[in-house]
């Protein structure tokens, strides 16, 4: 089966070419078995079916999100941010809170204002249950701190407000460092990203540019300015011929590095699909938008050949290993959609339908999440980084 646009681009408006791929993104939604969701026909009590499915498949009752695949049954503080993040975007405020406790009672030693979320939590050696790193991941202290401003807001909810701006704070406290010729920089943690030699050792995926922008908006503190310069120079560095590497290093004099003695080996995997879906998702008018669509794009063209996204892939070389799984392709969606690979965008979709994400595989369903929910205008970025959410908009016009 294949999918033609709605007319030849080369003889189309401006506007006619943004109804037209609009259109188009209909099309291929709907292959899928979702259609788009827009500002007038969607209730604001209607449920994300997805996010239902996420709920029963991954999340206890008392707001803890299992990975089923982990041995021990972990449960990391990424996947609390990102099922907060997502219980905000489908208006589910009692999931939400009760992500949001569990958090702060288990990964926090009961109080978010005074400690950073544990990353990791789940089965010890002892067989007892609880913190097994008690590290922080910054990836995910970003998105609970930008989800609870964010929900502080669209909920009228004070405390979530004040306790988005006592854990950015704790983050500018806590896991930034000054890097020589780089700047003020976010760490992925606290602990262990400071090494020997002068070297730094960081993570292009952890600092998505929308939420630095929301901070830097409503926060006023300079710090997050210079977040965001050196942040840009993290993605651009850790993508030399376009494909951008899970872990990076950085040596003022040397400066950015393949990170060979990690176990990523300098490739780019599970941790860098990430960087094109938030490249994707940034805001048409946000200042650094263009320039990533473009360095990222041989990423576009490899997957166009292949058929597929690799696994992994070395950032130097360019050589790909192994077929990504359909969650990544579900990732690169809004990646392809805004870079207007419109052929690889219908390649993708047809994979996605031919090869449905497995229902249990936790990682894969949270990438296909944030796409789908892109994808499907349940929520977009502004260009100052607010997340702005459709039943906001349907809620409104109801009162």
């Amino acid at each position: 089966m294949t999918i033609s646009l709605p007319l030849s681009t080369t003889s189309l408006s401006s506007r006619s070419i943004v109804k037209a791929f609009a259109a188009f993104a209909t099309v291929i939604l709907t292959m899928l078995g979702t259609s788009c969701v827009s500002a007038s026909n969607t209730d604001c009590k209607t449920p994300w079916p997805e996010w239902e499915q996420f709920k029963r498949t991954f999340i206890t009752t008392d707001g803890r999100v299992i990975d089923h695949s982990s041995n021990i049954k972990h449960t990391v503080s990424e996947g609390q941010a990102y099922a907060m993040f997502f219980a905000l975007t489908a208006n589910d405020r009692s999931s939400f809170q009760n992500l949001l406790t569990w958090t702060e009672n288990n990964l926090a030693n009961g109080d978010l204002t005074t400690h950073l979320p544990a990353w990791q939590w789940g089965l010890r050696p002892d067989n007892s249950w609880g913190i097994i790193d008690n590290n922080s991941a910054s990836d995910a202290d970003l998105w609970i701190a930008y989800t609870l401003g964010i929900a502080g807001d669209a909920w009228s909810d004070k405390r979530y407000a004040a306790l988005s701006t006592l854990i950015a704070k704790r983050i500018l406290n806590e896991e930034t460092a000054d890097v020589p010729q780089l700047g003020l920089t976010l760490l992925p943690g606290p602990r262990g990203f400071a090494l020997s030699n002068n070297q730094w050792k960081l993570n292009p995926s952890y600092t998505p540019l929308q939420l630095l922008r929301w901070f830097d908006h409503n926060d006023k503190d300079p710090r997050w300015k210079k977040l965001q310069s050196s942040s840009l120079k993290i993605i651009l560095g850790a993508s030399p011929k376009g494909y951008t590497a899970d872990w990076i290093r950085y040596h003022p004099d040397q400066g950015f590095m393949p990170d060979l003695q990690g176990s990523e080996q300098g490739n780019g995997g599970y941790n860098a699909i990430r960087v094109y879906l938030w490249a994707g998702m940034l805001a048409d008018k946000d200042g650094d938008r263009a320039t990533l669509l473009k360095t990222l794009q041989p990423m576009a063209t490899l997957t166009a050949n292949k058929g597929y996204p690799p696994e992994f892939i070395d950032i130097v070389t360019g050589e790909a290993k192994n077929a990504g799984s359909s969650g990544f392709s579900a990732a690169l969606l809004p990646f392809l959609y805004e870079s207007k690979n419109l052929k690889t965008l219908q390649q993708q979709q047809l994979r996605l339908r031919a090869q449905p994400i497995k229902s249990d595989h936790y990682y894969d369903q949270v990438l296909a999440l944030f796409a789908q929910g892109w994808m499907n205008q349940r929520y977009r970025f502004q260009t100052n980084g607010t997340a702005e959410l459709i039943w906001q908009n349907s809620c409104k016009s109801k009162n």
